[in-house]
């Protein structure tokens, strides 16, 4: 298909890999570190091509960092209990995913820093195509960064390849890093086009809405002070991507293979992890760990929060609308919840491991038995792995729901997806207009408009004219938006942060849903969440159970919060490398 990139480029992927002591030195690529190599087009050319396949970098078994992080929020869940670094229990220097994060980053930046040095001085005379390729490389290393920040605050900041006796410096202010991105993002944006001309290139858009994400996070942590001039950054840079772009049509046509060949899709994904079956292979397992143990893994779910987050199709939170009924929770519900979950009694699509036909199922958390569609077109009742397995699956780990975002897939195997995996999109840049609008106090039709945009999308009510001119309303919705619009997507690992809710996601066990003993039918219509323990849990949609808790599936007891884990330590291999790196909270 149309994953150009990866099917041409892997090998000098592979060439361009760091082998250095440390991942931000890029000391033993003398082929392509060689004076004069990036002074050409074709040179620069290959030296950039060669920074995307770092994007790939995965957390899990052949799962990108992306679709992992989102688990380390409460608002999903990993297999074992208590061990999420997002809920504390593992979360120290000495974890390897944390070690494999920061790694991965780097990777890209000392690949950039040596694409961008090596053509800096010569671009001013180059082509303007290798002053397009110059600038994506800009972008790139922007990206890495903005997620390095994002995750560990402080880091290392270099802008240049590092020798060893450099890489004592310690950290550099997030203000710092973060005001060299956004005057580098806006630089390199005049040298790119609206729309990559080559699928999976980074472009203008991209530009912009990583200015957008920047202004966020430095806007809500108010860094060195700056919070307002952060959040007008975020504002002006994402005005101009509105109306560049459109919406994909569907929603969940942006999840799966089928849908993502439709070029109203291809409109609003700005940046994408190319994957191929064609030529040198490209694949994924993302389906095969969010779907039913009858077949697939099982090791990744989502959470009650998230799925409690939803609004009903009257646009009311499920504890303000006449229409939520507990005892059929998927009923009447915005249509996102059902293109992003699978609950009990729900049809589950998948493909026959050859890839030859498709299969279906009926999702059941309580019997030992269940309805299975072959190509014989007729249902049979069968074994339901999910109930009698010891291993894991949605009754032994999960709470009772399924990912069904990247795993409604009718066209390709679940152990070997080629769907592409989405790293921003244009829904994400109308949400980001919005909420820095919002944060700066600036209600004017633009924000309703670009809200409305999103919810009409998914066929839900506009904004509600009781929300408009009001501040905290309008900002309670648009951090509803961003969940139900962008979970699963690595975002709210950020919002979580950038919103100080750690602590209220944290603050007790993860519930679920009706244990076997009481199933939906033994709910009463008044066992619905408690929203409003306070204006805090009310403005951010975080639900309390304790009032029918004891009918409900329980994990994590033990899960806790603590101040510190606002920010993940430096790896401790990186910390014995250079003394002046340190964790003191840890």
């Amino acid at each position: 298909m149309k994953k150009t990139i990866i099917n041409i480029f892997t090998l000098i992927a592979l060439a361009l890999t760091v082998g250095s002591c440390s991942d931000f030195l890029d000391r033993e690529n003398p082929s392509y570190d060689a004076e004069g190599f990036y002074t050409t087009e074709s040179g620069l050319k290959e030296g950039v091509t060669g920074i995307y396949p770092l994007l790939y970098f995965d957390m899990n078994w052949a799962v990108p960092a992306c679709i992992v992080l989102d688990h380390y929020t409460a608002y999903g869940l990993e297999q074992d209990e208590n061990s999420s670094i997002g809920a504390g229990g593992t979360l120290n220097p000495d974890n390897g995913k944390i070690q494999t994060f920061w790694s991965g980053e780097y990777k890209i930046v000392a690949r950039a820093n040596s694409v961008i040095s090596g053509a800096s001085g010569k671009i001013e005379q180059m082509s303007e195509n290798a002053k397009q390729y110059y600038s994506e490389a800009r972008v790139l290393r922007a990206y890495a960064y903005y997620n390095l920040v994002s995750a560990f605050g402080d880091v290392p900041f270099f802008t240049a390849p590092v020798t060893i006796d450099q890489y004592t410096v310690g950290r550099t202010s997030k203000h710092e890093i973060l005001k060299f991105l956004i005057a580098d993002l806006k630089d390199a944006a005049n040298s790119l086009p609206w729309v990559a001309t080559e699928r999976g290139r980074v472009d203008k858009a991209v530009a912009y809405g990583l200015i957008g994400r920047i202004g966020l996070l430095g806007g809500s942590f108010d860094i060195d002070g700056k919070g307002t001039e952060y959040f007008r950054e975020a504002a002006d840079a994402t005005a101009l991507v509105i109306g560049k772009r459109n919406l994909a049509n569907k929603f969940e046509d942006l999840f799966n293979l089928s849908g993502q060949a439709k070029s109203d899709v291809r409109n609003e994904l700005l940046m994408e992890l190319m994957y191929s079956s064609n030529g040198t292979k490209k694949t994924h397992t993302v389906s095969y760990g969010h779907s039913s143990r009858n077949y697939a893994s099982s090791v990744r779910f989502p959470s009650q929060i998230i799925a409690d987050t939803y609004e009903c199709i009257d646009g009311l939170r499920i504890d303000e609308s006449p229409l939520y009924n507990p005892k059929k929770p998927t009923e009447n519900r915005d249509p996102r919840f059902n293109a992003t979950l699978s609950g009990h009694g729900d049809t589950i699509n998948y493909t026959n491991t050859d890839g030859s036909f498709p299969l279906k199922m009926i999702l059941n958390i309580y019997d030992e038995k269940t309805k299975f569609y072959p190509r014989r077109d007729k249902w049979y009742t069968s074994a339901n792995v999910d109930v009698t397995t010891n291993k894991p699956s949605v009754v032994n780990n999960g709470i009772g729901y399924l990912w069904r975002k990247y795993a409604n897939e009718n066209t390709e195997q679940l152990m070997t997806q080629t769907c592409n995996i989405i790293l921003m999109r244009y829904a994400e840049v109308l949400l980001t207009y919005a909420e820095a609008k919002i944060e700066l106090n600036e209600l004017d039709e633009s924000v309703y408009n670009a809200i409305n945009l999103v919810r009409k999308r998914a066929e839900m009510p506009v904004v509600a004219d009781s929300k408009k001119g009001n501040q905290q309303k309008m900002r309670q919705l648009v951090r509803r938006e961003r969940k139900v619009e962008l979970v699963l997507e690595g975002l709210l690992f950020v919002d979580v942060r950038r919103w100080g809710i750690g602590d209220m996601l944290n603050d007790g066990p993860t519930y679920g849903q009706p244990l076997p003993t009481i199933k939906y039918e033994g709910l009463e219509a008044t066992d619905i969440p408690n929203f409003k323990l306070d204006d805090r849990h009310d403005l951010n949609d975080i639900p309390s159970y304790e009032a029918y808790k004891e009918k409900l599936r329980v994990r994590d007891k033990n899960r806790f919060w603590a101040p510190r884990f606002m920010w993940w330590p430096i790896p401790r291999l990186e910390t014995d490398r250079d003394p002046n790196l340190t964790n003191p909270e840890y």
